[in-house]
């Protein structure tokens, strides 16, 4: 066995705290594990072979083995919690959480880092601030960071070569990296540090800073920008206040923890009660299968991976001991700067509510382990590979155009999260310029968001004008949607689906890159064959008929031309109303409802007697709309 030859290695290891690494053939870290006394541990791995699955499965691949000493087994821990954020080992436990509150994401992993906002924390080196509740607060706070201390917001990859600043330089929203005589990286650097103390709530100095200077812009009767400063500092106190409130240790703070194992994976409810309420239930759970792990040990790592971005109240309470009790509570009171305890509540009212969150991790486990979840993470992963993804393509954007000759053309926009349709994000664009013109000319569209559109005031030509262009409208579309991401810095897709074959995604890809988002992957599907075009390959990438992955992205797309011949049918609809009624001299929108509730229809106007129209309208108008409807075939 692999573990075996490295026997007299393991008997000169130091009995001393530390973290100890095994690493397969590849040279891929498998599994990072701490210790008070390293020699004593890893030595019971080399007769922990039958004692269960997945520590078989370790020793079978084990060939390599580091240890790294610290000064006590609380360091240890700490640094076991970061070496698996960094790796990722298979065979540890790595739990996910579900919350859809949003976050707010530094991109320190980017040489140039950006504020975002993202819907789950990821194990990607950036570090993350929240939940806010609610989910303006993280829009307001992301805001804040350009205007204070001029943090990008665009995604173009920066070299400092670039020509001159863009408009967020000209409006002190950005320092300017990209220049490298007007911002260096040290200069940019710094301005990053300031940043996460922001957001990690260190705001006592920046506050009376944003006070002073309010006073000051008010004493010089700069009144806009002493309220823009007096709405800075509201949202920087908001945000103190907030965070202070989670770190009270008062009696009735605390964290109540739920677990579900099961053979499909485990799943976990964290309930945070403050001032003896829940305020927030936020869910972790894992990717897969965790053979061979107790409750224990998967709630030691629920512990180190829930609090590593989160101070811990007074009190954690859990349904069974976790694995290194006393280890996690010394950690947890360091970081906290008080003393954090584990608890095992095992009556009253306390254990309830462990048990409430039990079943509420129950529920969670069927939901996220039943067969439609399984099959729709299958897909993503083949995706994931098939089209080379930096990272598993949870959050999808499709978008298609409809259109007849180049009349009423509209294009939709749908989102697909974690294989789900979510309804509330879809989009319709409405388009209304002449497609005569080419990419890159002006071209308007008007939107219609589902809950909130925008109308672009410029004349609607006469539809006989217009010829199909469905480049043009898919370059504009994707523009717009593109330009409303970046303004709201997110969140941004992990792929862009065109229905269309080279010629849209080319439009599509000429839209991105006009943004500086040329590094978001989009891939197109054409009809008929059903074959997927990349950016990168000559060949389209052919799909077996019943492969999970194609079957998502046709489900994704069917969705997209639904939604949009739908809102392409409305938009005829509407035209045909217009150019009937409308035409006729004395008829208005008022005239015409009337009308229209009084026969029901076009045809039944149409067939109405002069009587029953000067009945409704007076006989001028009636004689009007006879002889209108008499001219027409």
């Amino acid at each position: 066995m692999p573990i075996h030859e490295l026997k007299e290695q393991i008997a000169r290891l130091p009995e001393q705290p530390g973290v100890y690494l095994y690493f397969n053939a590849g040279g891929d870290t498998i599994y990072v594990g701490k210790a008070r006394a390293l020699r004593d541990r890893v030595r019971n791995y080399l007769g922990a072979y039958g004692s269960d699955p997945k520590t078989d499965a370790l020793l079978d691949e084990v060939v390599r083995l580091e240890v790294i000493v610290t000064d006590s087994v609380v360091e240890a821990l700490a640094l076991e919690n970061n070496l698996i954020k960094q790796r990722s080992p298979k065979y540890n436990i790595l739990l996910r959480d579900d919350k859809n509150y949003p976050y707010l994401q530094l991109t320190t992993n980017e040489v140039f880092p950006r504020v975002l906002v993202a819907r789950r924390v990821e194990r990607d080196g950036s570090f993350y601030a929240g939940p806010f509740l609610p989910a303006t607060f993280a829009r307001k706070t992301m805001a804040l960071t350009h205007r204070l201390f001029g943090i990008r917001s665009c995604n173009e990859v920066i070299t400092g070569k670039r020509g001159r600043p863009c408009l967020e330089y000209d409006i002190k929203r950005c320092i300017a990296p990209c220049v490298d005589t007007v911002c260096g990286p040290e200069e940019y650097g710094r301005a990053v540090k300031v940043t996460q103390l922001f957001l990690e709530g260190k705001n006592d100095e920046l506050a009376k800073t944003l006070n002073a200077r309010m006073l000051d812009a008010a004493a010089g009767e700069r009144f806009e920008e002493a309220a823009q400063l007096r709405d800075a500092m509201r949202t920087v106190q908001a945000l103190h206040d907030r965070q202070q409130k989670m770190a009270t240790a008062e009696l009735g703070h605390r964290d109540v923890f739920g677990l579900t194992l099961g053979p499909a994976g485990a799943s976990i409810a964290v309930f945070q009660v403050r001032a003896g309420r829940v305020v927030e239930r936020v869910e972790l759970g894992t990717e897969g299968a965790i053979v061979g792990s107790g409750e224990g040990e998967v709630l030691e790592a629920a512990l180190q991976q829930f609090y590593e971005l989160r101070i811990a109240p007074p009190e954690i309470h859990v349904p069974s001991e976790p694995d290194e009790r006393e280890t996690l509570e010394s950690w947890l009171s360091e970081r906290a700067g008080r003393r954090v305890r584990i608890v095992m509540p095992q009556r009253g009212e306390k254990r309830g509510l462990v048990d409430l969150a039990t079943r509420n991790a129950a529920l969670a486990y069927q939901t996220r382990f039943n067969q439609t979840a399984a099959a729709q993470h299958a897909a993503l992963e083949t995706l994931q590979a098939v089209l080379g993804l930096p990272a598993l393509p949870r959050r999808i954007e499709c978008f298609d155009i409809s259109t007849i000759q180049g009349s009423e053309t509209v294009a939709s926009m749908v989102v697909c999260e974690d294989g789900r349709m979510q309804r509330g994000e879809y989009r319709k664009f409405r388009i209304t310029r002449d497609w005569r013109l080419g990419i890159g000319d002006s071209v308007g569209i008007r939107r219609d968001s589902v809950g909130r559109g925008s109308a672009d005031k410029s004349p609607i030509p006469n539809p006989q004008s217009l010829v199909q262009n469905d480049f043009a409208a898919m370059h504009e579309v994707v523009l717009r949607r593109s330009r409303k991401l970046v303004e709201q810095g997110g969140p941004f897709p992990d792929l862009i689906l065109i229905d269309g074959g080279k010629g849209q995604l080319s439009a599509a890809y000429a839209a991105l890159e006009a943004l500086g988002l040329a590094n978001l992957v989009a891939v197109g599907i054409a009809k008929k064959e059903e074959l997927l075009y990349t950016r990168d390959r000559m060949d389209p990438i052919a799909l077996a008929p019943n492969d999970p992955a194609l079957l998502l992205i046709q489900r994704i797309r069917d969705e997209a031309h639904r939604f949009a011949v739908t809102f392409h049918r409305r938009a005829r609809a509407m035209r045909d109303l217009r150019s009937e009624l409308d035409h006729v001299p004395g008829i208005g929108p008022r005239r015409r409802k009337t009308l229209l509730t009084k026969f029901g229809s076009l045809a039944g106007v149409r067939r109405a007697t002069r009587e029953e129209l000067a009945a409704v309208v007076g006989p001028k108008v009636a004689d009007a709309v006879l002889a209108f409807f008499a001219s027409r075939p």
